[in-house]
């Protein structure tokens, strides 16, 4: 019996871009931000402390090449046929002046088994320069960019001093798909003022952009953030979904999706010392797998509510 549709995968998507195993090796390359280093602001975006993603292999004093070598060792002993792409992930990864943004991509490629790369960047920094080299490399290479669009509300971007519009993102986005790019995004669900409508609405509004991939994550409050001592003041101002909460919350926002945008994942895990909330004590397979059988039994399914 074969296995109903409920979304478009981000496993399947890979599938048709390389026949082996490909795992993402997470990169620190020493970026910066806009919004950290007094172009647009100070103390970036008050949800971000980057201890919450970087592997103990991910460390700015690490050469890219050795950060890539041990990745691979961290993940070669469960698969030693697998291929890597290197994603440069802390912080904005193409902030920067040209050639050196450049240079620390082609180290990456020059490494063993890496077969291109994922690029994590803000939609307001991707100049056209930039853009003209990530043209050429796609040719050669698989590149994916992935921005962090966070949310489609410019009142919610100004609180979490983002330093950049919604209009920016639309921009980004369609200026880097216009060159045969791969393109993704990356949202926030729960940020403080946005309701329930709100949220679901900006799946219909992400679906008119090109995107390929979207990876989704729930608002996590995390030690040691701006965020964590705006929430000591006015803890009325946030709320931190249930877990069944948030499932139907990703189940009526996969339904409002565009069919063909690539689903990466739905949660982000923090190291629990970090973390102050929501703590389900749920794994990324075990939620996902809670989504589907919600999807199941409401007969759910991605673009179901979608309006072409």
């Amino acid at each position: 019996m074969d296995t109903p549709f409920l979304y478009n995968d981000f496993s399947a998507f890979l599938r048709s871009h390389f026949p082996e195993k490909v795992q993402k090796i997470s990169l620190n390359a020493g970026f910066t931000c806009p919004n950290r280093d007094g172009v647009k602001g100070r103390g970036g975006c008050t949800y971000c402390n980057n201890q919450t993603f970087n592997p103990g292999y991910c460390k700015t004093e690490k050469s890219i090449g050795r950060q890539l070598e041990e990745g691979k060792t961290f993940f070669s002993r469960k698969y030693p046929e697998m291929k890597y792409l290197a994603y440069f992930q802390a912080y904005t990864n193409t902030y920067g002046e040209l050639d050196d943004v450049k240079r620390k991509y082609e180290e990456a490629l020059r490494v063993d088994k890496v077969v291109g790369l994922v690029i994590g960047t803000r939609p307001d920094c991707m100049p056209d320069g930039l853009l003209d080299f990530l043209e050429s490399l796609n040719k050669e290479r698989f590149l994916l960019v992935e921005y962090g669009i966070e949310s489609t509300n410019d009142a919610t971007l100004k609180r979490i001093n983002r330093g950049h519009t919604y209009a920016d993102t639309v921009d980004a986005v369609e200026r880097t798909a216009a060159r045969g790019i791969l393109t993704g995004g990356h949202v926030i669900l729960g940020l403080p003022g946005e309701t329930y409508t709100d949220i679901v609405s900006q799946a219909e509004e992400l679906s008119e952009l090109p995107l390929s991939t979207l990876k989704i994550h729930q608002l996590q409050l995390i030690r040691g953030t701006r965020m964590a001592r705006e929430y000591e003041e006015c803890p009325q101002d946030f709320h931190f979904f249930r877990v069944d909460e948030y499932v139907d919350l990703v189940v009526d926002y996969i339904q409002r999706l565009r069919p063909g945008i690539a689903l990466e994942r739905f949660v982000s895990q923090s190291p629990r010392e970090l973390l102050i909330a929501p703590d389900w004590g749920l794994k990324n397979h075990e939620f996902t797998a809670r989504v589907r059988k919600r999807m199941e039994a409401l007969d759910a399914y991605q673009g179901k509510s979608y309006r072409d």
